[in-house]
This record gives structure tokens, sequence and C-alpha cells, in this order.
């Protein structure tokens, strides 16, 4: 044992970036929050102990506890505007900051002041969709509009997708409509967004607005199931993907310049400039591609590649990524909660832990290692970044190594140089390479609609617990950071850890009963294991009735079935609870007393809010599931980014 522990000195700090997630995640799903002036003093003393040379066990917790308290310290930093609640018909005046395009509609961006839609002081950015009829804005002009605000959800069950969190944490107060709007003052033409909006408008090409300019929502509507159901769906999303094809084509370029250069390389070998002119490429890439996390996390594993090449040092390390992760978790905590970040250092950890670790046998013929190098790389992302993609989408593609090893060598060799050529000749009036590659494009999806339209090429996965993720993660890391000796004590670990998650995960029950923070929407399991529903529409909570069917392992996207009352009365009788609930005023009235009295009622949920001293022992209030047993388990709307003031 000791000299497994002294195989392990060079790879402890490893283990940072993930101690300090898991102390930030702890504190994302807390259901109360700390007081932040411990936070700051807990900060200080876990740093101290970080440091200094104190046993690995307290370092160790003294990283969990520095990561839990930054991520609070970081929310009550940024303090991001909220309204308090849904404004509609308001007037703003604010400036278009950013637009993003979808097939169907827009969104702009508007920064305005906050006071203007009663969300405190400082600046506010309000997200509001506008109908692509509708002639839209420049970014940068200041407008006044006439709009309508909702104030962003909190979760709809325990451990799920909490829009409110994700929009404090990303700077948006709200989001909403525009139904009209007139230009004050143009814009300053000079700055990235307005370059970013000319390339769309010259361009007009979904490609174009996905691959270069970062517009996640562009691709047709139409065509993402079957992305998704081919496993190239992170194609969509700007990442390592595109930064090591646009990073290739850089160097090449700038490499074959500085090489006929003899000037410059008689002084220091020609990689050298090519690489700084690469990274100042690249640096003008992410910023025209949007800056979002993927891209961020590409770029600076890029830098880190850039500068160990030019230094002479080793460029693909696991201490590198790791280096990565801790730069983009000191830059928004907040990033280890949401798929962008989770999914893409998956992979790049997996892929790294492969190459540099496992070191798999290549054959010799050049044909064969490609297919095999793809495969292998494909097989290994997938499996890394299974849990992160079962945990957010609860479902995973089956036919994804098909759809790489076929789709993704044409984007890359094909579709990718051509937009990148495009939005260079489209500022000349030329858009042919562009149209080419949308004709290519038109010819791969023919081909995903074949695999996509394979038997079960998409398989429905059930519900990951957070703790049981935990567990999983932890595998995973014991795989990559551990170095075994004699025995393969990181494959035990593995296998351990993975276990205990995937047995949480198999005996975790699915609620019962689903009600959400107004009860304006509840939700019944059937004898058949189906949700009905108290309402088949509800536009306050548009997303809840997917959540929720995810949740019970069903097919979003199918019709809603609703459950009919009895004399305005929804009865729901279960082995170990009885429950009754009502939504309107009148059955509420009649026969709130007798319900009270009734000792086969165990809960009341009711949509208006019941003052019965007597009865509040049976009255369910606030959002909240009930699971088999009767176990009650809330949903809590009662941290920062829930303005619960």
């Amino acid at each position: 044992m000791q000299e497994l522990w002294h195989n392990q000195s060079g790879r402890l700090f490893l283990w940072v970036p993930f101690l300090m997630a898991f102390g930030a995640g702890l504190y994302f799903n807390l259901s109360f929050e700390p007081n932040v002036f411990l936070c700051i003093c807990c900060a200080l003393i876990a740093i101290c102990f970080a440091v200094y040379k104190a046993p690995i066990f307290i370092r160790a917790i003294s990283l969990f506890v520095f990561g839990f308290c930054y991520a609070a310290i970081f929310t009550h930093v940024i303090n991001t505007p909220q309204i308090p609640h849904d404004l509609h018909d308001i007037k703003i005046t604010g400036t278009v900051k950013n637009i993003d395009y979808t097939p169907d509609k827009s969104r702009l961006y508007i920064q305005t002041k906050a006071e203007n839609i009663h969300a405190g002081t400082g600046n506010a950015i309000i997200r509001v969709s506008v109908k692509n009829d509708l002639l839209l804005p420049n970014v940068g002009d200041e407008i006044k509009a006439a709009v309508g605000l909702f104030k962003p959800n909190g979760a709809d069950a325990p451990e799920s997708f909490d829009y409110a969190r994700w929009a404090y944490f990303n700077h948006l107060t709200s989001t909403g409509y525009l139904t009209e709007y007139e230009v004050v003052s143009l814009a300053n033409e000079n700055d990235i967004s307005t370059i970013r909006n000319n390339l769309h408008k010259k361009a007009n090409s979904f490609l174009v607005d996905t691959l270069v300019l970062g517009y996640k929502n562009a691709v047709p509507t139409n065509d993402e199931p079957i992305w998704t159901a081919t496993g190239v769906g992170h194609v969509w999303s700007i990442s390592g993907f595109h930064i090591t094809l646009v990073s290739g084509w850089l160097f090449a370029i700038f490499y074959l310049i500085f090489r006929s250069i003899p000037v410059i390389t008689k002084r220091m070998p020609a990689r050298i400039p090519a690489l700084i002119c690469a990274w100042f490429g690249l640096l003008f890439y992410l910023f025209l591609s949007g800056c979002d996390v993927a891209t961020v996390r590409a770029f600076i594993m890029a830098t880190l590649v850039f500068a160990a090449f030019i230094f002479g040092r080793n460029a693909i390390s696991m201490r590198n990524i790791c280096i990565a992760y801790c730069i983009i978790f000191f830059m928004n905590p907040h990033f280890v909660m949401q798929p962008g970040f989770q999914l893409s250092f998956a992979a790049i950890f997996g892929l790294i832990w492969l190459w540099n670790e496992v070191k798999p046998k290549m054959p010799r013929n050049k044909l064969l290692k490609i297919t095999y190098t793809a495969a292998l790389t494909s097989i290994i992302a997938t499996i890394f970044t299974a849990p992160f993609v079962i945990a957010h989408f609860y479902s995973i593609p089956i036919y994804g190594l098909i759809g790489n090893l076929i789709l993704l060598p044409v984007f890359s060799i094909a579709i990718m140089p051509l937009i990148m050529i495009g939005i260079l000749t489209v500022l000349f009036g030329y858009t042919y390479p562009i149209k080419l590659s949308e004709d290519i494009y038109q010819f791969l999806l023919t081909i995903g609609n074949k695999i996509a339209e394979l038997p079960y090429a998409t398989l429905d996965m059930p519900y990951i617990p957070n703790i049981a993720l935990v567990f999983i993660i932890l595998g995973f890391a014991c795989l990559m950071f551990i170095r075994p000796i004699r025995i393969k004590i990181n494959y035990i670990l593995f296998v351990t850890f993975v276990t205990i998650g995937i047995t949480i995960t198999a005996f975790q029950p699915r609620p019962l009963f689903y009600a959400t923070e107004d009860h304006e929407l509840v939700a019944f399991v059937n004898d058949a294991g189906k949700l009905e529903f108290s309402k088949s529409r509800a536009s306050n909570h548009y997303f809840t009735f997917d959540t929720w069917k995810q949740i019970n392992n069903e097919q979003t996207g199918t019709k809603n079935i609703r459950r009919t009352p009895t004399n305005g009365i929804w009865r729901y009788d279960t082995t170990n609870f009885n429950l009754v609930y009502i939504q309107k005023f009148v059955p509420l009235k009649n026969n709130i007393v007798s319900l009270c009295k009734d000792e086969n009622i165990d809960y009341i949920v009711s949509y208006f809010n019941i003052n019965a001293p007597k009865c509040n022992h049976k009255i369910l209030r606030k959002g909240f599931v009930i699971y088999p047993s009767g176990k009650v388990t809330y949903v809590h709307h009662n941290r920062p980014w829930h303005n619960p003031h």
C-alpha cells in the first residue's frame, strides 16, 4: 500500500479540479443558503491548509471546502438583477447586445436599466423573442420597445434542471417577447458583435451561424433529432472539434509563410512565429463564435498546447487539461453544472487517458490505422460522456459510432473548410463555397436520416440521482488518475464505484405524484405507469410536461393525457397514501371541511392557499413530488437565483 501511495505522488494535482467541483456541486444543490461571511472565512482557512504542507487528507477536504465556499461567494458577487414577477406590456429603452437566430424566430439580448423592469439597480440583460417576419434592429442599436417579461422558472422536480439558476449564472434577468420597437440611435459598427451580425446577414446560412458564429439554435428544428440519434450533435456546438481544425489550418498557413522568409528562419524555428500568429487567429475565432463555455475550454487547452510546443514541453497531458478545468472553474463555478462543460471535459479526459496512458497498439496498415483510431476515439468519447448524456437528456444514441465514422470525416474535410473559405468569399459577394457546403449537408442529412431510422436508434434511459452520478464520476477519475503497480487497482475501483452508481440508479424509486410551485399543474402516475396531468396545456409550465415525462421514463413530445376530476376534485389512492387535488374555488369551499375530517385522506393539494390550522398536517404547499412510500420531497425555490425576497 505504501508503494502504491508513493507511486501516486506526482498525480495528486489531477484531483484538484474534481474536489473543487464536488464542493461547488454540493453548494448548488443545497436546500438553504449558507452564510456568505462564514464562507469567506472558511475559504481563507481552506486556502491556507491547501497551500501549506498539511496531510493529504486535510488538503483534500480543504479543496472541497474551498470549492463550496468559492461557489457561494461568486453567487453573491455577480448578483444578477431579477424581476419579482412576470411583467406584461411594459416599455423599455435599451441596447441590443446580441441576436440569437433560430429557424422560426430570433432572440434579442437587450441591456437595459434594472430599475426599468423593477429588478433593482445596475444593468439587466433580457432575452425577448421576435418573429422572423419583423425587421430586426442591428446589434448595438439603442431601441425603445414594448415587451412582456417572464421570471425564469425554478426546477420542476428535485435535482432536475433549474432554469432560474442557469439564467442567474449566465447574467440573464428574464425572458419574454417583443411586440414592437423603434430605433433611438444606431450602432457603433466597430465591435465584434456587429461583425458577427454582418456576417450572418451576408452569408444567410445556418451552417455559418452554427459552425462559425456559434448560434446553437440555428439548425433546422426537424434536423436536430437526426444529428442527436447519429451521435454527431456536438458538431453544432463550437468546441474541441472546431478549434482543432481551425488551429491546424492556421498553423499550416503561417508555417508555410514563415518558412519562406529566411530572415526569420535563420534566427528561430518557423513554428514559433507560426504558433503565435495561429493563436491570435484562434482568439479572433473565439470572440467571433460568441465565447461559449465549450469554446473557451477548447481555446484554453489549445493555448496550453501551443505554449508547450513553443517551450518544448509535453503538449497534451492530464495536467494541462486539469489546468484548463481550474481556469474555467474560477471564471464561473456554475459551469461545472452545465452540460456543455461536463460533456466537453469528459470527452477530452477520456481521449487523453486513452492515448497517453493506455497507448493502444496500432495496426501497421495506414488505412486500417486511420479507421481504428477514429473508431477507438469515438468509442472512448461515447463511454466517457455517456453518464452526463443520460443524466441531462435521459436517452443515449446507440449508433453514435456509425454516425461518427461516416458523417464526422465529411464535416472535417468538406463542410468546415468550405464554410471557412465561404466567410471570406462572401465579403466579396461570392457565395458558391457556402452553397456547396449546404448541398453536402443535405446529402449527409439523408444518410443521417437512414441511421436514425434504424431500430432502437435512441434508447431511453432512467433518471440518474446526483449521488449516483458522483459515484460514477469517482469511478472514472480513479480509472484515469490512479497509477497501478502490479494489481490494476484503478480498474477495480472504477468497476466498484460505477457499479455502486448503477445500483443506486436501478433502485431509485420514481415519484407517483408531481406538483409545480404554484400548484397550477400536477401529475399522477396511473396504473399503466403513465403520467396523467391536471391540464393538457399550461403556458407558465411549458417545459414541465417533458421534464416529468423524462423522470417517469416516457417519450417526450407525445400527447399530454388529462386526468378527469369528479365534481371538481382529483382523488388519487395508492397503497401507502391517499391524496386529493382541487384546482377551482367552489369545489374547495364545498369540500375542504369534510376532507380535513376524512381520516382516509393523507394529503390535500390545492391551487389556492388554504388557511386551516386544524388541517395543516395534511395540506401540502410549494413544489414537491411524492414517492410510492408516501415520502414527500420538496423542490426548493429559496436560493439567491430564485429571487426569494
